[in-house]
């Protein structure tokens, strides 16, 4: 499961940076070149940002490389930091969770009222609906570490600095 996510996950970001690398370079080359611009270029990079953001959030958490705060790690036992763990787990699984639950009906509602953006009329309840749909696939990763706390190791944590 983790080399599927990783993959889909990691795909979809990449997808979405490269379109915004692509879409920067025709658009401030337009408009030094031809003094045009492409309409609708902040708009779409905007988009595109939403998609790197939450599509690399699982990723994010199923490799531990999410901000922490690790200053009494040292002085706490083994046993207490994997219990700690489980439970920081489980409150951004249940955080995640009800993120996803509150997008998702934003997007109904989006849909509904025919939410679009400004200049290209592009309808914004599909974003906010894979928002939710990553933001609860970053809840079920949270789940999966809390059942096997010992598969993670937070980037950084427990490894000795070089000599």
């Amino acid at each position: 499961m983790n080399r599927l996510l990783s993959a889909l996950c990691g795909v979809l970001a990449a997808a979405a940076l490269f379109a915004i690398m692509v879409l920067t370079l025709v658009d401030v080359g337009g408009r030094k070149l031809l003094s045009q611009s492409v309409p609708g270029s902040l708009e779409i990079t905007e988009l595109l940002m939403v998609v790197v953001i939450f599509a690399a959030l699982p990723l994010v958490s199923l490799k531990g490389e999410h901000v922490l705060f690790d200053s009494l790690d040292a002085l706490l036992p083994s046993w207490v930091q994997r219990v700690q763990r489980a439970v920081v787990d489980l409150f951004c699984a249940v955080a995640l969770l009800g993120l996803a639950w509150l997008m998702w009906d934003k997007a109904g509602q989006m849909a509904q009222y025919g939410d679009v953006t400004a200049q290209l009329k592009l309808p914004l309840g599909p974003f906010v609906q894979l928002m939710s749909v990553l933001c609860a696939l970053t809840a079920l990763v949270h789940v999966m570490l809390v059942a096997r706390p010992g598969t993670h190791q937070h980037a950084g944590v427990g490894v000795a600095p070089p000599a």
